[in-house]
């Protein structure tokens, strides 16, 4: 008889760990795909002022549930937007840009309400990195929110840029000055 009991008060301990540690049970997920619609032209020429430049890679992505169809992440625009300064005379720092979405009536087209603006951030003002030098180029990637409605056919018409610089004077001189070397 002790035994028995000594057997079962082994035991019992090691059941009772092992229905503790055994994970609950999951529901079955579907697969999430991404579902990437090509934008054409692929790549465009842009020219604001000074700053000349071409936007390339453009694509759309949205993650869906393979099967349902239901949308798990939103459409995203992605590539990168390549700008240079043209200018002989002056030096450009990039402060920022927004990107709009125009239908074929020329209106612009609206995001969910859940979404955020599509606007571009360049780096900080204190920053070399946002100032073009003439001449000078820099590469921004772009990943901004797009609207679902615009995914439709013959939906949208054109992406609107629009860039915020700030051009100021730029002048290279030289000076002479004399000098003599351990006194010559």
């Amino acid at each position: 008889m002790w035994k028995k009991i000594g057997l079962i008060a082994v035991l019992a301990p090691i059941a009772a760990a092992n229905v503790g540690c055994t994970p609950p049970a999951t529901a079955t997920t579907m697969p999430i795909e991404d579902k990437i619609y090509s934008v054409t032209p692929a790549a465009v020429k842009v020219k604001a002022g000074i700053v000349t430049g071409e936007v390339t890679g453009m694509k759309v992505t949205e993650r869906v549930e393979k099967g349902s169809g239901r949308v798990e992440s939103p459409a995203r625009l992605s590539g990168s937007l390549k700008l240079k300064n043209t200018s002989v005379d002056q030096t450009v720092r990039l402060i920022g840009g927004k990107m709009q979405y125009i239908d074929a009536q020329g209106k612009p087209i609206k995001l969910e309400k859940s979404r955020t603006e599509p606007t571009l951030k360049f780096s900080s003002y204190s920053s070399s990195t946002d100032r073009l030098d003439p001449g000078q180029d820099a590469t921004q990637l772009l990943d901004v929110d797009f609207p679902a409605e615009a995914l439709k056919a013959k939906k949208l018409k054109e992406i609107r840029l629009e860039l915020v610089y700030l051009p100021s004077p730029y002048k290279e001189e030289s000076v002479n000055f004399t000098v003599s070397i351990g006194g010559q």
